[in-house]
């Protein structure tokens, strides 16, 4: 399994229907973690082409989407909760 680094800059509100989709979406993967705002792990057996596009299908066209293979990724963090920290050493 590789793990994902998404982001994304949604130039609605993110109360609206198609990004409550894409969240929903995203935490339908069985790993995942939501370390910032906009910012979301998930570990997948997916190609990082799959991912991309689904998520596509949830924005607007003016919509940024940002998807990077951390796997096996050097990281530190500060202010980050301990279960999103535990996340990163379980499955990064």
């Amino acid at each position: 399994m590789k793990t994902f680094l998404i982001s994304y800059d949604l130039m609605g509100p993110e109360t609206r229907e198609d990004y409550v989709q894409l969240i929903t979406h995203i935490k339908s993967f069985t790993y995942w973690a939501k370390p910032l705002k906009s910012v979301w792990l998930i570990k997948t057996d997916k190609g990082i082409a799959e991912v991309r596009n689904e998520l596509k299908q949830y924005t607007d066209s003016n919509d940024k989407i940002l998807v990077i293979d951390v796997s096996g990724a050097n990281w530190a963090t500060s202010n980050i909760s301990t279960q999103i920290t535990e996340w990163l050493k379980n499955n990064i």
